[in-house]
């Protein structure tokens, strides 16, 4: 019988205060000369062959695990019994800004982190790959990830290729609504501010969660957004606050507030609404007609972990589409390994067979052409758009 896992609330994190944000822009920025490090600074003696372990930083509840004993988890436990590698799992990472915080003093002083692998959000591993904090993965060594990985995943504008990056888990930021409560369907950004759903609509507050979607609404190519799009996008977002459209700006709590009731449509991720529709199967979710993000949360190998090559042998070892199949099929989230579909689809199990055909994990070749991946918003950027974002939210 297929598991869903319950959805770990802060994994989409927050900008939460301006205070952060221009923290944070400070180092990306003006920080650059000094945290920046050189190519040939990134690596040291690799002790894979030697010391056949790593360790591995994720989000809680971002991993399968068995039925009856939560505490195991059965790919990486195939991995170490096939590899003879030793896996040192931690769920450590519950924000992208706290986690950076937490290894950026080593990785800026050209230390260790004490990491062979972590997890993070697109957007703050182009952060990574700008400060020069991530080296670049044999592909060699990946067969698997040169073969399977989604063609729309390959090349995003802040790791063109996927050299620094390989994504774990995708998703998509599209619009859930309750279709019984609201009467009728939505097919795009643009339905949010009807007059049946005053007060009644929800956006994300998270500066990075939400921008890009808001700008497919205004019909904005995200792959090469301008300032002048996101102010513009600003601009209306302000309208619609004043005339009281928009109810609030929430975190992963924006899912209360659609089952209770006292909100009817809102800003999403695609892995919620799966979880959401277990018990409410007239909550919808919706890939805009103008389209919609996808994003992804990425394997990296930070500077200066001591067992490279083990921990691309792991990256690529979750690129099987049967290894790739198994995770789906308890995460929920968008598959980055298109093949693992034919997997579960020939599932004897009918639960595990019907994911096959969920797009939101496998999204169809109509949802998919739609999609996009935004660019990132670079350390020059982010200063200016955080402080007129933040002052729209109330943080």
């Amino acid at each position: 019988m297929t598991r869903t896992s319950p959805y770990a609330p802060s994994r989409r994190s927050v900008l939460r205060t301006l205070t952060g944000a221009a923290a944070l822009g400070a180092l990306a920025g003006c920080g650059v000369p000094a945290a920046y490090v050189e190519p040939g600074d990134r690596s040291v003696t690799d002790e894979s062959a030697a010391d056949r372990r790593l360790t591995w930083a994720n989000w809680p509840l971002y991993i399968d695990t068995d039925d009856d004993d939560p505490g195991r988890r059965p790919t990486l436990e195939a991995f170490e019994k096939r590899t003879g590698i030793s896996v040192g799992y931690t769920e450590e990472i519950n924000d992208n800004d706290e986690f950076f915080g937490r290894i950026s003093p080593s990785l800026m002083n050209h230390q260790r982190t004490g990491r062979d692998l972590i997890v993070i959000s697109d957007w703050m591993c182009a952060r990574f790959v700008r400060l020069g904090w991530v080296q670049r993965m044999d592909r060699s060594r990946q067969p698997n990830v040169a073969e399977h990985l989604d063609p729309l995943l390959r090349s995003p504008a802040f790791d063109p290729g996927r050299r620094s990056t390989v994504p774990w888990q995708s998703g998509i930021t599209g619009i859930a609504y309750d279709r019984r409560r609201l009467g009728r369907e939505i097919r795009g950004v643009a339905d949010l501010w009807a007059s049946d759903l005053k007060g009644r609509v929800t956006l994300l507050s998270g500066l990075d969660e939400a921008f890009a979607l808001l700008m497919q609404g205004d019909g904005v190519d995200i792959t090469r957004w301008t300032t002048a799009d996101f102010h513009r996008v600003c601009d209306r977002v302000e309208r619609q606050v004043r005339r009281g459209q928009i109810r609030r700006f929430t975190g992963n709590d924006y899912t209360k507030d659609l089952v209770s009731g006292d909100v009817l449509a809102c800003q999403a991720y695609s892995g919620d609404v799966i979880q959401l529709q277990a018990d409410n199967p007239d909550i919808r979710f919706v890939v805009p007609e103008e389209g919609a993000e996808l994003w992804s949360d990425s394997l990296m190998i930070p500077d200066r972990a001591r067992h490279k090559s083990n921990a691309e042998r792991l990256i690529d070892y979750y690129y099987q589409p049967e290894v790739a199949a198994e995770l789906a099929a308890w995460v929920n989230y968008v598959c980055p390994v298109p093949a693992a579909r034919e997997v579960l689809a020939a599932s004897k199990d009918e639960d595990t067979a019907a994911l096959a055909d969920n797009p939101l994990i496998f999204p169809d070749s109509t949802m998919r052409g739609r999609l996009a991946v935004a660019r990132d918003i670079t350390s020059a950027e982010r200063l200016e758009l955080a402080k007129r974002w933040n002052t729209i939210v109330g943080l």
